[in-house]
């Protein structure tokens, strides 16, 4: 039977909480029939895993459905709000548990990329010892901020966001559920009252859109509906209206200093340089609209505008440097029809890479080949002295003769046509 909390304290996200995987909606990837998430949690062979998704994928709930399907003993430990030392602690009561009672432990980490990868030290010999079986929980990527042995041990789990049409489904079961018990859902609001909620199919559209993928933000612009809503002949209807001022503005997921950031910059410079102008501008208002740096932005715009296009539209780099000090002089929100101006006009520029290989040409021979003597003709003569040495001697602006070192005779960096596109 499904297990509900009717404490008027607990958010409703946690009451709906999926207590099976029968009931857990979305990641169908890992979850559906058949796939090796499901396989590992319904015969119980549980295997140190990493689940790495954003906010409200569903981390915690899967973790929870494992503890209700388990035989092993599943502690849940924050690395939020718990310390080194109390890991420790429980460590120790797994040794405990595994010495006399031969009973597993899986320890089940949220948020472990809040310990630091020597901190994460911590767990490395008692995962191989098989001491603990451990879950870690986390929203940044663990490629950077999980300890490189525990990956090396562990299964990572890519969770998605939740898509508009499970979200949907998701809100539709929710409501279905509140009005068959709402006085254990709402103890506070309907106790001994028979209650009718109903959610037209545009506020369930806006609900599922705005919450961005995040099961948790849906439910809670559910709840707040649910109590703001005006109860009129045990009715409660949640419109458009509603629904809008329940889920607010819409939040844009975006960390400075994460994943986000990377990938959409990555994103705007991969768009200009397929010449898409309508994705160019979408990922700069993403990373704008998100509180982004603008100068950041403008200073990768300036590389692009010297790495992708160069000579053939030098305008393209003069142009890049003077929204660089609009931005300076503007700040935001003035700047962003500069920097919209400079995106699309990128965009639509010839294209061409002949600088930067010819300079990445010139470069690895610098690395990677003798460095013979720079030719006597053309180096300095401030002196009689060096004069007499030959330093200068027979140097002509237009000679002909190559001015590159004896052993780079006629070598060639620079290919303008048969880069330029």
């Amino acid at each position: 039977m499904e297990k509900q909390i009717s404490n008027s304290s607990v958010p409703l996200a946690e009451k709906l909480r999926p207590q099976t995987l029968d009931d857990f909606i979305g990641q169908e990837h890992i979850l559906g029939e058949g796939k090796i998430l499901r396989r590992i949690i319904e015969s119980d062979r549980i295997i140190p895993m990493i689940f790495w998704g954003p906010p409200g994928s569903g981390k915690t709930t899967l973790a929870k459905i494992i503890s209700n399907r388990t035989d092993s003993n599943f502690v849940f430990f924050s690395a939020v709000t718990s310390g080194v030392a109390d890991a420790r602690k429980l460590i120790s009561q797994a040794k405990e548990d595994q010495e006399k009672e031969t009973k597993r432990t899986i320890l089940f980490v949220d948020e472990i990329h809040r310990f630091n990868k020597s901190q994460q030290d911590l767990f490395l010999p008692y995962v191989e010892a098989g001491t603990i079986t451990l879950i870690g929980a986390t929203t940044e990527n663990p490629s950077f901020q999980v300890n490189a042995p525990l990956l090396s041990r562990a299964r990572i789990f890519h969770l998605r966001e939740v898509t508009i049409e499970e979200i949907k489904q998701l809100l539709t079961s929710a409501v279905e559920k509140i009005n068959s018990r709402p006085d254990e859902f709402f103890p506070a609001l309907f106790s001994n009252k028979k209650i009718k909620i109903s959610i037209k199919p545009e506020a369930l559209a806006t609900i599922a859109k705005l919450c961005e993928g995040d099961a948790r933000d849906a439910y809670n612009a559910l709840e707040l509906a649910v109590i703001s809503a005006d109860d009129k002949d045990n009715n409660i209807v949640i419109d458009q209206k509603l629904a809008e001022e329940s889920i607010q503005q819409k939040f844009i997921r975006y960390d400075k200093g994460a994943d986000g950031h990377y990938d959409a910059i990555s994103a705007l410079h991969k768009s200009l340089r397929a010449s898409d102008v309508d994705a160019g501008l979408h990922y700069l208002a993403r990373m704008l609209e998100a509180g982004e740096d603008p100068l950041y932005i403008v200073r990768r715009l300036v590389r692009f505008a010297a790495e992708d296009i160069g000579l053939a539209d030098p305008q393209a780099l003069i142009l890049a440097v003077s929204v660089m000090q609009s931005v300076h002089l503007l700040g935001m929100p003035e700047s962003n029809d500069a920097i919209a101006e400079l995106t699309i006009y990128l965009a639509l520029a010839k294209k061409s890479r002949a600088v930067d290989d010819a300079y990445a040409a010139a470069k690895s021979d610098v690395i990677n080949q003798r460095l013979d003597p720079i030719p006597l003709k053309i180096r300095n003569a401030p002196t009689k002295m060096m004069k007499d040495f030959g330093f200068g001697k027979d140097y002509w602006m237009y000679d002909a003769e190559s001015m590159l070192p004896l052993n780079l005779k006629g070598k060639k960096y620079w290919k303008d046509s048969d880069n330029n596109k």
